[in-house]
């Protein structure tokens, strides 16, 4: 077993990825824009990390039929840095934002970043950040920041999942 923390994360994704990809029926949620408020998945994010091996059961939690959140801002802030490879929107969740399990909150934290930064909402950024919100607050909750890059490649939700939420090459 990986003992680097880089090996762990990228380790948990593997099996969430195979989770994602070999148990999932349900349809993607509509692109931002696309006139749709509400995600149209059904199933509720896991809430208990894989342990032991690939067969590892997750649990589900309950989807809330009201939303406790609702009301409260999911996204704190959000600030741009450059890199070596490029842009990138560092992106500040709240505690709302790293704990809500409500049926459209990806959307709405989504449409948070667009009002607080337009230029935010390029190709490729909705499937990075949408990563992050159903996968990366799973395998690290209290993550401070979630890094976006418009310079990366469009590749499609389940690629972006598969390249734990990273196409076209590793964070640096």
């Amino acid at each position: 077993m990986p003992t680097d923390p880089t090996s762990r994360v990228a380790g948990s994704f593997a099996v969430l990825c195979a989770i994602l990809l070999t148990g999932c029926d349900s349809p993607d949620p509509p692109e931002p824009g696309g006139g749709a408020a509400a995600e149209t998945t059904t199933a509720a994010p896991a809430t208990a990390r894989p342990s032991g091996s690939p067969a590892a059961t997750v649990a589900r939690t309950s989807t809330p039929a009201v939303d406790p959140y609702a009301g409260m801002p999911l996204i704190d802030r959000l600030e741009w840095t450059s890199t070596i490879d490029g842009p990138r929107l560092v992106v500040h969740p709240t505690r709302a934002g790293r704990d809500t399990t409500h049926p459209g909150a990806a959307q709405r934290a989504w449409q948070e970043i667009d009002r607080l930064d337009p230029a935010a909402d390029t190709p490729g950024m909705w499937d990075q950040f949408r990563c992050h919100w159903e996968w990366a607050r799973l395998i690290a909750p209290d993550k401070p920041t979630w890094n976006l890059e418009p310079w990366r490649p469009p590749v499609g939700y389940d690629e972006t999942v598969g390249a734990a939420c990273n196409p076209g090459g590793p964070e640096r």
